[in-house]
């Protein structure tokens, strides 16, 4: 550590003196002043470093700084003459900055103090009880309006996740939504009542920072309504209340006559007091009966009572209850709960359900995993796709995310908000194919609808149309699916009326649809209206690097789907994976860790090589085929190559199951008469019986 001698214990020295004190580099040797009571000497003695009144006695060969604090030209230039070469001397200009710099850092401290002050004295002076809480769900903020509604020590309640504090609280569920709740009515544990509105803390890129709740306790507002004796000082009472609320509220007197309404009803209905004060209580309806006349005659509360009011005709929901004092009705309190919105929200809902039912594309871009070349070569042309209203010819093999790609170009087009129809044409019979696609007209076949049946192309009108297989349709199909490329148009099975029609198609194929047109089963017309923008899909042998990646997210989903917690896989059996060819491509990967993970005990988190035997047999299988067929003569006809091949994989199944023939016969798909038939054509009578 390197050794220091402060000159001056005023206020600098003083300032410096404390800050070298926490330092871990320099070790005040010494504190020098004339005055033994300066506060830096005081400073000094009481922390044990030596001090003295004159600064010669100090200098020594191994001190490394000094620092003079006096402000003295003289004393400073009599330090500079004094000092060895290596000792550093600082100037007292430089304390006194430092010094400032201190003054200025508790003056901030003390400015941030105050200002906190201030707004924990904003916060818990509010009436409204408030409560805050972090991303995470933990309270961060619990004011003392809110300790006093619900009875909980603010002490208790902050840094707990919120449910184990409020058990009822639906803030857990605004992190989740992202969506504001205004004034809801809620009870607490100890019986109060409240009404409470729920707003997500977010940032303005979108980030979601935390959640909290303001609420004001509405159980005074309906005691006083039912039991207090005199309406006036009801009024009087709940004035501030009811002038504050989000809630629009009206009060009736006795002969139905209005005599107090707050700034929310006004906002609500577009009536002012004029228009409503002394005048009769049917004054603000515009569709539906007075709820407040009704509770006058039957002197029963009203609740959840939808109409219309005012001139705005807004849509509310009623809760009205009578005031009875001493057995005698003195009036009725309504308060009223605007719909409009939460009308617009269940529409949108409904519309959201519509949408799923109709079987909407559910993926983007953004779930399709492609780094090489090919793939990356695929994505990219299906983008360009998406822009135009060109038919798209998905090709590839089996499992390869054929229909992956034509969700994804549906909702990157200006389509997305419309239909998307998948069929898979090797799926429906030929014989129904036509009427599904096209449609059909009353009385077309027996057995038709009666008014005729909408077609797939009509449902996917102004939308688009996902054909898988579309290597499987018969000439007729195909010869009608020309004409909607062609003309635009459908004809219903059994009409004369073409029907135009606005609709993208997006075909997919793992045949060779060149061979096809050889072979005559496919049309040429069809084909080059279909092949207006290919997309050559890769298999997964051909981009094996992307296993990993597509390891990763597979695994999420099988978790999802299957309440799994699976955190990934070895590097040994991604190894064993990265050997294998993948015939099934991405589809024939999922299944395999599926079943990986559906057999992994719960304890386990990583997918190990003894999770994967089905992979192993699957190869122990490849290298057992090529072995034998390496091993039988090649100029040999081919009948005598299969009865050689054939005969070793029933002398192998044999030896495996220890000459069990009834278990062999089942192992190869035979029966136990055709084994016996096979074991003595190959002389394999006494295999296992040794």
């Amino acid at each position: 550590m390197q050794k220091v001698m402060i000159v001056g214990a005023g206020k600098g020295g003083t300032a410096i003196l404390k800050i070298l004190k926490e330092s871990e580099v320099l070790q005040v040797k010494m504190v020098v002043d004339r005055n033994i009571d300066a506060p830096g000497v005081l400073f000094a003695r009481s922390e044990g470093i030596q001090t003295a009144t004159d600064w010669r006695g100090g200098i020594a060969a191994d001190l490394d700084i000094i620092i003079e604090v006096t402000g003295d030209e003289a004393v400073f230039k009599q330090l500079r003459e004094a000092k060895s070469k290596k000792t550093v001397l600082i100037p007292g200009s430089v304390a006194f900055l430092i010094a400032k710099l201190m003054e200025e850092k508790e003056e901030l401290l003390q400015k941030q103090h105050s200002e906190s002050y201030i707004h924990d004295l904003i916060f818990n002076s509010t009436d409204d009880g408030m409560v805050v809480i972090n991303e995470k769900g933990t309270i961060i903020l619990f004011n003392t309006r809110a300790e006093e509604m619900m009875g909980i020590p603010k002490a208790v309640a902050i840094g707990k996740y919120v449910s184990d504090v409020i058990p009822t609280s639906r803030l857990p569920y605004i992190l989740r939504s992202r969506r504001t709740e205004a004034n809801q009515e809620m009870i607490l544990e100890n019986g109060r009542k409240i009404i409470t509105t729920r707003i997500p803390i977010i940032e303005q890129n979108g980030t979601l920072i935390g959640a909290f709740a303001v609420f004001k306790d509405i159980t005074e507002v309906v005691k006083l309504a039912e039991e207090m004796t005199d309406l006036k000082e009801i009024k009087t009472m709940l004035q501030a209340i009811i002038q504050s609320s989000d809630d629009a509220i009206s009060v009736v007197n006795e002969n139905g006559q209005g005599i107090l309404i707050n700034p929310a009803y006004t906002r609500l209905t577009g009536l002012s007091e004029e228009q409503v004060i002394g005048k009769p209580a049917s004054a603000d309806i515009y569709e539906g009966e007075s709820m407040h006349m009704k509770v006058l005659q039957t002197r029963r509360a009203v609740r959840g009572v939808p109409m219309r009011v005012g001139p705005k005709k807004r849509e509310v929901i009623v809760n009205v209850a009578p005031i009875i004092v001493k057995g005698k009705l003195k009036g009725s309190v309504g308060v009223i709960h605007d719909m409009s919105e939460l009308k617009s929200l269940n529409r949108e809902l409904h519309r959201a359900r519509q949408i799923i039912r109709t079987l909407e594309a559910k993926y983007t871009f953004e779930d399709i995993i492609g780094q090489s070349e090919e793939m990356v070569i695929a994505i990219e042309q299906a983008k360009l796709g998406a822009k135009t209203p060109a038919t798209v010819l998905l090709r590839g093999e089996s499992g390869t995310g054929k229909e992956l790609f034509a969700h994804a170009i549906h909702n990157a087009s200006d389509r997305k908000y419309n239909k998307f129809i998948r069929v898979n044409c090797a799926a429906i019979s030929e014989s129904l194919l036509e009427s599904e696609l096209f449609g059909y007209e009353e009385g077309a076949f027996s057995g038709a609808l009666r008014g005729g049946k909408t077609g797939l192309f009509e449902e996917a009108n102004n939308g688009s149309i996902f054909l898988d297989e579309i290597g499987e349709l018969s000439s007729g199909t195909q010869a009608k699916l020309l004409r909607v490329l062609q003309e635009n148009e459908i004809l219903r099975v059994g009409g004369t009326k073409a029907i135009p029609i606005n609709v993208r198609v997006i075909a997919a194929t793992n045949v060779n649809l060149e061979k096809e047109i050889a072979k005559g089963t496919f049309r040429e017309d069809l084909y080059y209206r279909l092949n207006r923008m290919p997309i050559q899909i890769p298999p997964l042998r051909k981009r094996k690097e992307e296993i990993p990646l597509l390891c990763e997210r597979l695994i999420q989903k099988i978790n999802q789907d299957y309440g799994r917690n699976v955190e990934g896989i070895s590097e040994a059996a991604l190894k064993q994976l990265l050997v294998y060819d993948w015939p099934g491509n991405v589809r024939e990967l999922e299944n395999i860790l599926g079943r990986a993970m559906i057999f992994m005990n719960y304890g386990e988190t990583l997918i190990d090589v003894q999770h994967l035997p089905e992979l192993k047999n699957k190869q122990i299988e490849i290298r057992t085929y090529e072995a034998g067929i390496e091993t039988i003569a090649k100029d040999k006809p081919l009948s005598e190559m299969l009865d050689q091949y054939e005969a070793r994989i029933i002398q192998q199944t044999l030896s495996k199951l220890n000459g069990n023939k009834s278990l062999t016969a089942k192992t190869l798909g035979l029966s136990v008469r055709n084994l016996y038939y096979k074991l003595e054509k190959y002389k394999l009578e006494n295999i296992g019986m040794q």
